[in-house]
């Protein structure tokens, strides 16, 4: 793990404030509606980029739901009765989130740590292939597939490897929103109504299923010591709603 954060510096992978300010980090408990999380990450970027509201990283869990990104193909729906369908304007395509992933709704001022959207994506690969390192997961990065991806365990299928992480964002006036999910303890069966991201040859795991089971609390404290490591120092808020 001190490997990965020295090698930080050196990829350029951090995005830490100037001045140091400390972004909101807060939890809502339960199953959170997905329009209702929408419409308060709206409102809470709007203030950020207004001056009126600090940065936020919001960790919650949402029912069982697709979400469908600005680059979703109607082909890779391969089950629209199973789960109610959101249409997202984050980038990607369709993803999954629900009970046992933990959806982490990021919310930052870039024009603060940097206006280069490349460099942000990297900047929350690295975060969460540090939480990984502190659950005790090898998590990488591939070029040309976003997310954070695992070596398929037990010598099956050599070479195969399986999405344990997401990434979906979107800028508006240099503040993000949307964010990443983790898979912790999702029902893994749940995938098989979309095409993950668009992609086919690879699948898609969770920290139980890769024998390295992790409770949401011990999960959120791995998330949140890496995030001080890439993004900088965070204060506990109160969740939107």
């Amino acid at each position: 793990m001190l490997d990965r954060s020295l090698n930080l510096a050196a990829t350029g992978a951090a995005m830490l404030r100037p001045d140091a300010a400390a972004a909101g980090w807060a939890r809502s408990p339960g199953l959170v509606d997905y329009r209702a999380a929408e419409a308060a990450m709206e409102a809470r970027v709007a203030a950020i980029a207004d001056g009126t509201a600090g940065e936020l990283v919001w960790l919650l869990e949402h029912p069982p739901l697709y979400t469908a990104g600005v680059s979703a193909r109607p082909e890779d729906l391969l089950d629209p009765q199973r789960f109610p369908v959101f249409r997202s304007g984050r980038g990607g395509q369709f993803t999954y989130h629900g009970p046992g992933q933990r959806v982490a709704y990021v919310m930052l001022d870039l024009s603060q740590r940097g206006r280069d959207v490349r460099r942000f994506v990297r900047a929350l690969q690295a975060w969460i292939t540090l939480a990984l390192d502190r659950l005790g997961v090898a998590g990488e990065v591939r070029e040309g597939r976003v997310g954070v991806w695992v070596e398929r365990p037990g010598g099956e299928d050599p070479g195969g490897e399986d999405k344990v992480a997401a990434i979906g964002v979107k800028l508006r006036r240099w503040v993000s929103f949307h964010g990443v999910s983790l898979n912790v303890d999702p029902d893994l069966g749940h995938f098989t109504g979309i095409v993950p991201c668009g992609v086919t040859q690879h699948g898609v795991t969770s920290l139980a299923a890769l024998g390295a089971p992790a409770t949401m609390a011990q999960t959120d404290a791995a998330l949140k010591a890496a995030f001080v490591t890439v993004f900088g120092p965070v204060t506990e808020a109160p969740a939107p709603i």
